[in-house]
């Protein structure tokens, strides 16, 4: 417990969160975004009142809970490698790395803090519309199980995005090709899974028309690092079906999203622990 106390506690994760919420911007930058949530639940539900004979009812309910979901997920995806992105190589190129590498603070305690440090504040910014959910109970058509289950999802695509994105930092010394880097990366879990996975069916029904494809991964792998794809299966559970069957694919696509995202989270952080600090090669002398 201890050894945990001093990984997550220490002075490097103080110094980080006293920088980035300090600023009066942070706060104005949540209340915005609150905001917002809160005018496009208000518009929704407007809208759905106004063209609808049977009002509000339940189904839009849980519609507009997806909708709330598919917009903090879009918010992770396209704010959390700027965050991390330059965690490492901003120390770098200020030239204190070094400084921060003759502390008493572990390689481990180092990394973890500055993804920590960094995914507070988009997290926070997620909580934030919490409240807004209250309105999805109050219509009902979502249980607090589903709730539960996609901030989870949120949560489990931001730690491994920001993984990645303090890797990058890490092993790339400058900020702006390490963003550029974690931006491509996400660009391609993104678009380009997709597309490798669609080519990829396409052209195995192709080539065993009236033959049922079995145990073919190829393709399932490519869509299980989609984190779009694999919320959007999660709502339309039929989307992807079909092609899935065609290849003799019978499992959920959250669950192998779940099992890439966790061991690409730990595989990053570990890589980037052992690349914080530069090796000392000893020569030996001859003779």
């Amino acid at each position: 417990m201890n050894r945990l106390s001093a990984l997550l506690i220490n002075p490097v994760l103080n110094k980080e969160i006293k920088l980035r919420f300090r600023s009066f911007k942070n706060y104005v930058g949540i209340f915005l975004f609150v905001a917002i949530c809160g005018a496009v639940c208000l518009a929704f539900i407007y809208t759905e009142t106004q063209f609808s004979g049977d009002g509000f009812t339940s189904s839009d309910s849980r519609n507009l809970f997806w909708l709330l979901s598919f917009g903090q997920l879009g918010l992770i995806v396209f704010i959390t490698p700027g965050l991390t992105s330059g965690a490492i190589s901003s120390e770098r190129e200020r030239q204190t790395l070094n400084i921060l590498l003759t502390t008493q603070q572990s390689s481990t305690s180092i990394i973890l803090s500055k993804l920590f440090s960094s995914l507070l504040f988009l997290l926070l910014m997620v909580s934030a519309t919490l409240p807004l959910y209250s309105i999805v109970f109050l219509y009902g058509g979502v249980s607090p199980q589903m709730v539960l289950m996609v901030f989870g999802f949120h949560l489990l695509t931001m730690l491994t995005i920001g993984s990645l994105g303090i890797l990058f930092s890490t092993i790339i010394r400058k900020t702006m090709v390490a963003t550029i880097t974690t931006y491509g990366t996400m660009l391609f879990f993104t678009v380009g899974t997709l597309v490798i996975f669609l080519i990829a069916v396409r052209i195995i029904i192709g080539f065993n028309t009236g033959v049922q494809t079995t145990n073919n991964f190829l393709p399932y792998l490519a869509l299980m690092l989609n984190p779009i794809a694999t919320m959007f299966s999660v709502y339309e559970p039929s989307l992807f079906l079909y092609e899935l069957q065609q290849i003799g694919i019978k499992w959920p696509l959250w669950i192998g999203f779940a099992l890439s995202y966790a061991t690409i989270t730990v595989l990053a952080l570990l890589l980037a622990i052992s690349r914080l600090r530069p090796r000392i090669r000893t020569m030996k002398k001859k003779g």
